[in-house]
């Protein structure tokens, strides 16, 4: 659509309504911070452009032609048009200032993020925070293609393009329900663990393929899901050691429903990072959620 040149600019339709309005020159200029010449001129252009007089100079000011009424009519109509759309860009604007996703993986997921939004919502109240749980590869994948503003992953691999920092450190133990063999011995041989299936995460969890990386197992999974709660339960119900957070079954072993099994040899320590998409600047809300990660360091 070509706009016709019957069509004023926006800042000289509000100022001709402002003197439909106020009735002087001189009133609508204090309103816009215009000398009353200025107004004169804006209102004298925009006639110009409509082709028509909108306005009968009077010695006691200024009053609509007969024509002049319709052209104020559609004047505010446009200015309106004008407001909303102003209105809805800003909100927009808002929206997208204060808004953030974040994609975690499980563990950082269940024991830290939490935490922090409670956080970012205390000290940020106007940003709406999202989580998306998922594992790390999955992770990964939806900070680069800019579906999350912000990722944590506990896995040891880390795909090219993405910023990384450490927010935590965690280390991973085997554990069985107390009624399985090895609860009952000092420990077992980083052989033994390797040729015994174990209820895993699934394929791309961190967890799993940091412990693949040390153990290198040769038996494959007994059974593998994606939840924690479900593999803990599956430790217990299915007699089948698994790899866990030690934060995820830090209180099952305090309360005796888990055993620790040490590994001769083997300790399995790693890092929680947050990562981002090195394209994207990292800042405001996916910026102040990092302070917080790593200010609450453990």
């Amino acid at each position: 659509m070509t706009l016709s040149p019957r069509v004023p600019d926006l800042a000289a339709l509000d100022v001709m309504v402002s003197v439909a309005r106020l009735g002087s020159m001189s009133a609508a200029g204090r309103e816009h911070g215009l000398s009353q010449q200025a107004v004169s001129a804006r209102v004298r252009a925009a006639e110009r452009d409509i082709g028509l007089r909108v306005f009968a100079r009077t010695n006691t000011g200024v009053g609509l032609t007969p024509e002049g009424g319709a052209v104020l009519e559609w004047a505010e109509n446009v200015l309106n048009a004008a407001q909303e759309f102003a209105t809805g860009v800003d909100s927009l604007l808002r929206e997208d200032i204060a808004h953030l996703t974040i994609a975690s993986s499980m563990t950082i997921a269940e024991h830290l993020v939490p935490g922090w939004i409670v956080l970012m919502r205390t000290r940020h109240p106007g940003v709406r925070t999202q989580m998306r749980l998922m594992n790390s590869a999955e992770a990964a994948q939806h900070v680069l293609d800019g579906r999350a503003d912000i990722g944590f992953v506990e896995g040891p691999d880390i795909p090219s393009g993405v910023g990384i920092r450490v927010v935590a450190t965690d280390e991973l133990v085997i554990v069985t329900g107390p009624d399985h063999p090895w609860a009952s011995t000092a420990s077992v041989t980083v052989e033994e663990l390797a040729s015994t299936a174990l209820v895993q995460r699934e394929p791309g969890s961190g967890t799993r393929t940091t412990f693949e990386n040390i153990v290198h197992p040769t038996e494959p999974p007994l059974l593998e899901l994606e939840s924690v709660t479900a593999i803990k339960s599956a430790v217990v119900t299915a007699g089948a050691p698994s790899v866990l957070s030690s934060l995820a079954v830090e209180g099952d072993i305090r309360d005796g429903r888990l055993v620790r099994i040490e590994v001769d040899g083997v300790s399995m320590p790693r890092q929680l990072r947050a990562i981002w998409n090195q394209q994207e600047q990292l800042r405001g809300p996916s910026r102040d959620f990092l302070d917080i990660a790593v200010s609450r360091r453990t």
